[in-house]
């Protein structure tokens, strides 16, 4: 029984990490907008030149054919405005009124400079974020290329580490057409709040808030097959997130919904709407090769467009890290965009657990094997009990083995068989062996670990953290792959010091199997993961160690066979038989 639950312990944990890294959670299923087709007729409504992805080159070609439009309110020269909060270094450009660059300041990329989320190497004619988009195309043409008039007195570098900042464009023509875009950043936040304003002469107008092909961030690249590349993400008001990767984006689908947020993500990054309420979505996936690559890898971005339902008073968006206190802080709904798995609710805790550790030790490599001690300690009475029943298991295995191999002919449904469950049944009464003792404590273990599992998998804190000598970055595979071979080797002398109750030498080999498979597992895992999973091996071959010492080898009894057993039976009858005919003669008996 202990040898099958653990079996089925280790296959169920490859399982869950497989689907945890592969599945993405099921889409809704997409609706077409009231009077259009999905994807395709909604898209080919905009042209190129607004930088909607999808769009027809064709209508782009006419909207340019079109006369200029003598403008009221605009500039002469395009110009770049910058924001800094001490968190991001935003840069906007009044061709357009849009965001440029967004770049990080505590987070960096490859040649260490901070990232920027929104990517530069996507098409010419792809929309930037903060685009809008009109029911006319023609319209949409001129408020995405106009060069915007900036508030009078607004400088090309803005700070907003103490106090809000704000920048004010604007654009009018002679058609009527009036747009008013306002940003404002507050001090060391990730949150830009827009406010679009656009008449067309008397008439308001509700635009689609476009955002660009995004994310941008090197890391996910380097990172492998272990990094979720961009997905995209929303959340309907009592629903769970939904995800979506690129590659199923196609057709271009349209959502409805009440959303608590809606936007992409990466493994480590996101951008969307905080709070947008009654609102429409339009997805488009774009993929872009990675120039001088080897092989030829591309990166998958996805664009999205969303329609509030309600004219937009201000909008906010979060374009940052998915850092949980980060998120939490923003808005207490946007910490469910990091998905930690089934057992979140102890990954958050042991997540605070690491961050708290982290503040006194400076080093996440430290960090993760300070909380594992911790972690083992706690789990040090469960683990001694069940280290203790399978010894005791191990003792009378031959005892077992001698019972089943007396009712081994029968067939299972034979009645006979049900004495074979008795005998045993009594056997671990007189011996005091529960076997659910050993797979009890084991299993209570399982959700902790699997929890730690999804934690340092997906926790933005490593993600560039080094540790020592060759582990530059904890968030990606070993280079030298020295965490999983020694993570392999721990899990082999675990397993050899493991009591196997019962088990055949088949059985034996499979065991032993288990540690191939793991370390091939971990070869493509965070560094970060293997350290845990090694150290956490190391400190349970100790507790063995230790309870092997306290409770010594067990004393295996090896069964007499059934002759044995009658000769015994017959020497005990003779001699009971000479006692009582000495004792009625009064004399002692003679040798």
């Amino acid at each position: 029984m202990e040898r099958r639950l653990l079996v089925a312990i280790l296959l169920t944990f490859i399982v869950l990490t497989v689907y945890q890294w592969m599945m993405p959670t099921p889409a809704i299923q997409p609706g077409a907008k009231p009077g259009e087709a999905v994807g395709a007729g909604a898209a080919s409504t905009v042209p190129a030149a607004t930088g909607a992805q999808g769009s027809s080159p064709a209508a782009g070609a006419a909207a340019a054919a079109l006369p200029p439009v003598e403008t009221v309110v605009a500039d002469t020269a395009e110009r770049r405005i910058v924001i800094d909060n001490g968190l991001v270094h935003a840069v906007f450009s009044n061709r357009g009124g849009v965001l440029v660059s967004w770049g990080l300041t505590q987070y960096h990329d490859t040649a260490g400079k901070p990232v920027d989320l929104v990517p530069h190497d996507v098409p010419a004619n792809a929309a930037k974020p903060f685009s809008l988009k009109l029911a006319d195309a023609a319209e949409s043409e001129r408020v995405n290329t106009a060069l915007y008039s900036v508030q009078a007195g607004t400088p090309d570098t803005i700070s907003a580490t103490t106090t809000p900042a704000a920048v004010i464009f604007e654009y009018q023509d002679a058609s009527g057409l009036h747009v008013r875009k306002q940003f404002r950043l507050d001090p060391n936040s990730y949150i830009v709040e827009f406010i679009p304003t656009v008449m067309n002469g008397e008439q308001a107008v509700n635009p689609t808030i476009q955002w660009g092909p995004g994310l941008g961030d090197a890391l996910a690249l380097a990172a492998g097959g272990n990094a979720r590349r961009a997905e995209a993400i929303f959340e309907i008001t009592g629903k769970s997130p939904t995800r979506v990767a690129a590659g199923k984006l196609t057709p271009t689908p349209h959502y409805q919904g009440v959303y608590e947020f809606a936007g992409v993500d990466t493994h480590y990054f996101i951008a969307v709407a905080i709070k947008p309420g009654a609102a429409e979505l339009d997805y488009h996936p774009v993929s872009v090769p990675v120039a001088g690559a080897t092989p030829p890898i591309s990166r998958d971005y996805i664009g999205y467009d969303i329609h509030y339902q309600q004219p937009v008073k201000a909008a906010r968006f979060f374009v940052g890290p998915k850092h949980f206190q980060t998120l939490q802080k923003a808005d207490p709904e946007l910490v469910r965009a990091v998905w930690f798995g089934m057992f979140a609710f102890l990954a958050v805790p042991l997540l605070s657990a690491l961050n708290w550790i982290n503040g006194f030790v400076g080093n996440y490599g430290w960090s993760i094997i300070v909380l594992t001690i911790l972690i083992n300690a706690a789990m040090f009475p469960l683990r001694h009990k069940s280290f203790v029943s399978m010894k005791k298991m191990q003792a009378i295995q031959p005892q077992v083995k001698a019972i089943q191999d007396r009712y081994a002919k029968l067939k299972v449904t034979d009645p006979a068989r049900q004495k074979m469950n008795t005998e045993l049944m009594e056997l671990y009464r007189l011996k005091g062996v529960n076997p659910a003792s050993g797979c009890i404590p084991m299993l209570l273990t399982m959700p902790v670990l699997l929890a730690f599992y999804g934690l340092l998998s997906e926790s933005i804190e490593l993600r560039g953290a080094p540790f020592i000598f060759w582990l530059k970055d904890l968030s990606v595979a070993d280079p030298y792959y020295v965490t999983p071979i020694l993570m392999g080797i721990s899990q082999i002398v675990q397993q050899k010091m493991t009591p196997m109750t019962g088990a055949d030498p088949v059985q034996q080999k499979m065991m032993l199997f288990m540690p191939v498979v793991f370390t091939f597992l971990f070869i493509t895992s965070p560094s970060g993961l293997a350290l845990y999973w090694f150290f956490s091996n190391v400190l349970v071959i100790g507790q063995q160690q230790l309870t092997n010492y306290l409770i010594g080898e067990p004393t295996i009894r090896t069964p007499r066979s059934s002759a044995e057993r009658k000769m015994k039976k017959v020497g005990e009858s003779s001699t009971t038989a000479t006692e009582q005919r000495a004792d009625q003669s009064g004399s002692e008996p003679h040798n």
